[in-house]
């Protein structure tokens, strides 16, 4: 027992020295990394001084210094940054969905500034600025090499004014002028429509009025068709939403599905990871659900694409989605500013990330740029020369093989036909997935 006793001690006791000797190397290799962290500290001190005391003009210490944590924040990824007291104010009233400017989600890419998405009903989208368009000049002057935020600054101004921003599009050879006038963007998060027996939602951004929105605006389409039963099922339109709010977007998912994983956020240490699940309870009741997205859906979009379409939940139809799979932590800072820190990556339910490669639909459906002159060729001869029918000639034969219930089943059937064929004019890719749940719905009857 004794000699138990002793091996246990001399081994804890060589524990300790071995310990020892492993250790000192270690605390000297942090010691030299602070030292070196204290060193650049004093250089920046110096160049500041320096900076201060010999720059052509006289420059404000505080902008200087605000300078430098913006270039640190910056140099990071796209979307980490230092925003101001009322940068920071300006970014807490658009969660609430109401703040002025031009309407549109940007990053920056090759040291341009590119349009994640125009917001719908904004002065960006009427002036017909799209997903992917690169921004290279505001009021004649170059963005090229400036910040993100200062370039946004320059878009900025009083509501009401006149701006002209120089954009390059792909697929057009020249960079041409758009002028837009500023107005108060008012965000309303959530839309609905009913087309037949669909019921489209369309789901513009994730700020905190999002979820209640959805809620509301599928009860009050599910009333206008009359009940769920005569419902085939729901668009949900994430087309141009450039996401907000991660706790929005797991919502917005949760109202769809009655189980399992949303999304799992992975930090730099794994105590910092989190895994976020459904609850019970379907918004849809079990409806066939389509997601439309395009390369103008980000972020909390793709959280809530991802999700249905890992679940099998949904039919993702569309073009490629941005591209952002990266969580953003705001953090408050003294003097009332605040710091964007990227501070985790997310992963749909399948274990995908979906960062720089966004999610991919299950039914690619391009959205054709409408040509105007070719529109009104086409209605012109149109109206020239008027389709018709064995119905249209005169002393023609009537059809006895129909009841007029049978006939106005025909009629109602034509009507929507043809209102299926003018949604096809006006929105491609929305009338494809209304398409698809009919098909569906036509399969299951």
């Amino acid at each position: 027992m004794k000699k138990f006793v002793m091996a246990a001690i001399g081994g804890t006791v060589a524990g300790v020295v071995l310990t020892t000797q492993f250790a000192a190397p270690l605390i000297a290799q942090e010691n030299s990394r602070n030292a070196n962290v204290y060193e650049q500290l004093d250089l920046f001190g110096d160049i500041f001084e320096r900076v201060r005391a010999q720059y052509v003009e006289e420059v404000d210490s505080k902008e200087l210094i605000e300078a430098a944590i913006n270039g640190m924040l910056t140099s990071l990824d796209p979307h980490s940054g230092y925003l101001a007291a009322s940068d920071f104010d300006d970014m807490q009233v658009q969660t609430r969905g109401e703040f002025g400017g031009l309407g549109i989600e940007v990053t920056q890419e090759e040291g341009f500034v590119k349009v994640v998405s125009p917001m719908d009903d904004t002065p960006a989208d009427e002036a017909g600025i799209e997903a992917g368009d690169f921004i290279t000049h505001v009021n004649g002057e170059s963005v090229l090499g400036l910040q993100l935020d200062a370039a946004v600054d320059l878009m900025r101004g009083p509501v009401g004014s006149e701006i002209i921003i120089t954009v390059v599009r792909e697929g057009v050879s020249e960079p041409f002028d758009v002028s837009i006038i500023r107005d108060t963007i008012k965000l309303v998060a959530v839309r609905n429509r009913v087309v037949g027996e669909t019921v489209v939602l369309r789901v513009t951004t994730f700020n905190d009025q999002t979820y209640s929105g959805l809620q509301e605006n599928l009860r009050t389409a599910v009333e206008e068709v009359g009940g769920m039963e005569n419902v085939n099922g729901f668009v949900i339109d994430l087309r141009n939403n450039p996401g907000g709010l991660l706790t929005q977007a797991i919502r917005v998912s949760d109202a769809f599905l009655d189980k399992g994983e949303i999304v799992s956020t992975r930090g730099r240490e794994p105590v910092d990871s989190e895994r976020f699940n459904a609850e019970p309870g379907d918004l849809a009741e079990g409806k066939p659900i389509v997601v439309l997205v395009n390369g103008g859906s980000a972020s909390a979009s793709e959280i809530v694409a991802g999700a249905l379409q890992d679940h099998r939940r949904a039919i993702v139809v569309g073009t490629k989605s941005f591209g952002k799979g990266s969580v953003q932590t705001v953090i408050p800072l003294r003097g009332d500013g605040a710091m964007r820190l990227t501070t985790a990556r997310y992963y749909t339910p399948s274990g995908r990330s979906i960062q720089a490669l966004g999610v991919m639909p299950d039914i690619v459906v391009n959205q054709p740029r409408r040509d105007p002159a070719a529109v009104a060729a086409q209605e012109e001869t149109s109206a020239l020369r008027p389709q018709t029918s064995e119905a249209d000639l005169r002393g023609t034969l009537s059809n006895d093989s129909m009841s007029e219930d049978e006939r106005r089943l025909l009629e109602e059937e034509r009507a929507r036909t043809e209102e299926a064929a003018k949604l096809r004019d006006e929105d491609y890719q929305l009338a494809y997935a209304i398409d698809i749940l009919r098909g569906l719905a036509a399969v299951a009857q």
